[in-house]
């Protein structure tokens, strides 16, 4: 679990995904010549924060987002939430600015709808801050900030091993609404006319959807992807023997959301490990889901 603590140690709000970008690259560039396919790797000004890795002839490409949750610096302390995140006065914050690294508390008065930070001088405005990190490895569980989705991006990084046709698409913005997803849609269809798309993310524990009962495959959430590729998904499973759950949801969105809005004839299925505590410092995560949902995404890759 080395990696995905490394990952969920790194500050990288949405539009603000520079260092994790850099750190991904870097992993890629270290380990791709021990992975069966080396791939063609697409990054850089045309592409923002964005990464694309293209495996031999591919059919079907991953979208992962690397952003995450956090909050703006305002005018005098005050801040901005970036995405949604639970809010509690006790929480620890941490970030950057030009005089220093920052560790403050958020502070959260009752029937006041603006929050601040609790520090001995004024941060830069515009500053970003997350949740101190705090990665807990127990026998059964993985919890942590940031586990949605840096455990998204570690199964698509632990899929890249031995994955010989197909894409990877690190996305930005998820997290606040998207935007870098329509570019890459662009780039994979107009390129390599990739029609079919998994979105490795992570969804929430419900009435519906428990602990260590396997990754959830949703049939919908607030978008609908188009039932017959669902379908062919889910009797993909079926025949892996790998653990699953189907997901019903009427709220919730991701990735796949904005490749239905773009104008590309791209199939999607949201498929991701569920966990509780969502957006706070404390998500959690099964043990066995994740082991399932990396199972999964080999499977599937190789399949579709």
């Amino acid at each position: 679990m080395d990696l995905l603590k490394k990952l969920c140690s790194i500050h990288a709000p949405s539009g603000d995904e520079s260092l994790l970008t850099k750190f991904i690259l870097n992993y890629i560039d270290k380990n791709k010549n021990t992975w069966k396919v080396k791939p063609k790797i697409y990054h850089g000004d045309d592409f923002q924060d964005t990464i694309i890795l293209v495996f031999g002839k591919p059919t079907t490409a991953i979208f992962a987002h690397i952003d995450s949750i956090g909050f703006t610096v305002g005018y005098n302390n005050e801040i901005v939430k970036i995405g949604g995140p639970i809010t509690k006065s006790e929480y620890i914050l941490v970030g950057k600015d030009s005089k220093g690294v920052i560790k403050t508390k958020l502070k959260v008065k009752k029937n006041n709808p603006k929050l601040s930070v609790d520090y001995n001088r004024k941060i830069d405005r515009g500053t970003t801050l997350t949740f101190k990190p705090n990665f807990r490895n127990a026998k059964n569980y993985i919890q942590s900030p940031y586990i949605d989705n840096r455990l998204g991006v570690f199964v698509a990084l632990k899929t890249a091993e031995s994955l010989k046709n197909g894409i990877i698409c690190f996305s930005t913005y998820e997290e606040h609404g998207g935007g870098s997803v329509g570019f890459l849609a662009q780039f994979i269809y107009s390129k390599f006319k990739v029609k079919q798309a998994l979105i490795s993310d992570i969804t929430w524990v419900t009435n519906g959807i428990k602990y260590n009962k396997g990754v959830a495959i949703s049939m919908r959430d607030s978008g609908i992807p188009r039932k017959s590729y669902v379908d062919k998904i889910i009797n993909l499973a079926k025949k892996s023997a790998i653990p699953f759950q189907l997901e019903v949801e009427s709220a919730g969105g991701s990735d796949g959301n904005q490749l239905q809005h773009s104008p590309f004839p791209i199939d999607w299925c949201f498929i991701g490990a569920p966990e509780k505590n969502v957006h706070t410092p404390d998500e959690k995560v099964h043990k066995n889901d994740i082991n399932s949902m990396i199972q999964l995404y080999k499977f599937l890759m190789e399949k579709l």
